[in-house]
């Protein structure tokens, strides 16, 4: 028996720096296409998604996060590589602790046991189309 698709409850953290924001950069197989998102994960039971937020970073690039602001509650129904996808995203702005991350223009981080990429990009960049931006509506966050 198949088991039934569920809505998952995450908080993500969106870091400006003026002109840039940082986010992780993924790759859809079946879209043959490279997206970029803002880093974050699950929300634990129990957990607020502030503490999620916090704990996300903490746990995947061992980054304390300061000046937490929440943004608002994005839906987002979507497909990966094939597969529906449906998401109750908490959005926070937030800043870095450490300023010295701000200098770097990638930093590998671990989420579960994969490795991955979070890069820092122009915002004009998203806006004009020619990089992907998941989900598009973060891009209202970002005017």
């Amino acid at each position: 028996m198949a088991k039934k698709p569920k809505i998952r409850v995450i908080a993500l953290g969106l870091i400006r720096d003026e002109s840039r924001i940082f986010v992780s950069q993924g790759y859809d197989t079946a879209k043959q296409e490279t997206f970029y998102r803002a880093l974050g994960g699950g929300v634990d039971f129990g957990e607020t998604s502030l503490a999620a937020v916090q704990r996300e970073f903490q746990e995947e690039m061992q980054a304390e996060l300061t000046n937490l602001r929440y943004l608002g509650c994005i839906e987002n129904i979507f497909t990966y590589n094939g597969k529906p996808g449906h998401e109750i995203i908490q959005t926070y702005q937030c800043d870095f602790v450490d300023r010295a991350l701000y200098e770097q223009d990638e930093i590998e981080f671990v989420e579960g046991s994969t490795k991955r990429k979070a890069v820092w990009i122009e915002i004009e960049r998203c806006k004009s189309g020619e990089l992907t931006l998941v989900p598009a509506q973060f891009l209202n966050y970002l005017t």
